[in-house]
């Protein structure tokens, strides 16, 4: 009989169009009376959201920060957590995707613990496993408004880019979970197509790529990884259509099965090798080429990851192929499988390659791609840097 456990952190979800007007009675619940909003500058300025915010908490409303980057720079989250302490913030709400999401959780880890963030990130020592330090002090409660789907919405672990472009700083801390998650349909409808569709096509990744370790799953986790795909592969064609509020929402509800997934004993980074090579690498890739678009990086990633290891993960290379609509005698075959997901990219308007990779970058991107926890936390990676060169090379 197969074993595992599931462990749920509390969080309440609001869905709907007027699910941000339930913002101050959350914020009551908790006893919340000086709230900080993190947002980006497409945010603060293109959108009514943060004036909604403002006007909904009135006296409640301590301040903002309204410059956060994308892929959250670490200099960016280091001036929030500055401007959060100044107006002694006693709840921070995200607003935006992920970059915005994660860049909070790691603000509410600086907070409650009052140290320098490279002290507070995982660290890599030359040889064994990497190490999280443990982060205990009281965190202050997080609210997440979404405003494009993104998996990042329910999870407790963040990554920072540096400046420099080295590996990424990495953070881990359960108490940031989110309290509450509003998926709002005035937010939800306030993405641009661009942004909408990068997101939705790193939660269909996610979802595709579970999928090639579904049948391995305890039951729990295949209920969240079959219908986090159905959800992504129906909402995927849709994300462009800004007046589709109802797709953005379902890819929202298929990013949240993917945190679900995690809770209930899956390890979705690190489901299979092809899984684990395009997640290291395209966040290596992120952090030193920031013009890279998540989404598309990962999709494009994808083939070439195919093609140097299914040797090593058949099993997901034939589950990945019958959920593309592969039939029976092309599903296991892995250069029918590149086929379907490049048809897939063409189909999306997507670019095949990688644009403006330098060979310098392809350097530090493989570098930088061993020093991942989620994807290589018993630091395996290393033995394939010929296939991690091999996938980069045919990507750019």
């Amino acid at each position: 009989m197969m074993a595992f456990s599931s462990i749920s952190a509390g969080v309440r979800i609001h869905a709907g169009d007027a699910a941000l007007d339930l913002l101050p009675r959350e914020a009551a619940r908790l006893g919340a009376r000086r709230a900080f909003v993190v947002c980006g500058n497409a945010v603060a300025t293109r959108t009514p959201l943060l004036g909604r915010i403002r006007d909904l908490l009135g006296d409640g409303f301590a301040g903002a920060y309204t410059r956060l980057g994308k892929d959250a720079p670490l200099e960016d989250v280091q001036e929030a957590v500055r401007q959060a302490a100044a107006c002694r913030a006693d709840l921070l709400i995200a607003v935006g995707a992920g970059s915005v999401l994660k860049g909070t959780r790691v603000i509410a880890m600086a907070l409650g613990e009052a140290e320098d963030l490279p002290r507070l990130a995982t660290q890599y020592p030359e040889q064994g496993a990497p190490v999280s330090p443990r982060l205990r002090r009281p965190k202050p409660p997080i609210f997440n408004v979404l405003t494009a789907a993104t998996s990042a919405q329910n999870r407790a672990g963040a990554a920072l880019r540096r400046s420099d472009g080295g590996p990424r700083l990495e953070f881990f801390d359960p108490k940031t979970r989110p309290a509450a998650i509003f998926w709002d349909a005035q937010a939800l409808s306030s993405a641009p197509p661009s942004l909408a569709l990068s997101t939705g096509l790193g939660v269909f990744w996610r979802a595709l790529m579970n999928i090639g370790a579904v049948c391995q799953a305890n039951p729990l986790v295949q209920a969240s990884r079959l219908h986090a795909y159905t959800l992504a592969q129906a909402a995927l064609p849709r994300m462009r259509d800004c007046g589709d509020v109802q797709a953005r929402l379902d890819m929202c509800a298929a990013a949240l099965l993917q945190n679900r997934d995690e809770d209930d004993g899956g390890r979705p980074f690190d489901a299979h090798w092809i899984a684990r090579s395009v997640y290291a690498l395209g966040a290596a890739l992120f952090n030193c080429v920031p013009h890279l678009d998540q989404g598309a990086t990962h999709v494009v990633l994808t083939a070439p990851a195919l093609r140097h290891f299914a040797d090593l993960c058949p099993d997901a290379v034939g589950q990945m192929g019958r959920a593309l609509g592969l039939p029976a005698a092309e599903a296991a075959r892995p250069e029918c499988v590149i086929a379907a997901v490049q048809s897939l990219t063409q189909g999306l308007g997507l670019p095949g390659r990688l644009e403006g990779v330098s060979e310098q970058n392809l350097e530090q991107a493989l570098a930088s791609s061993l020093f991942n926890f989620n994807a290589d936390r018993s630091r395996e990676l290393s033995r394939h840097r010929d296939r991690l060169r091999a996938i980069l090379l045919e990507s750019t």
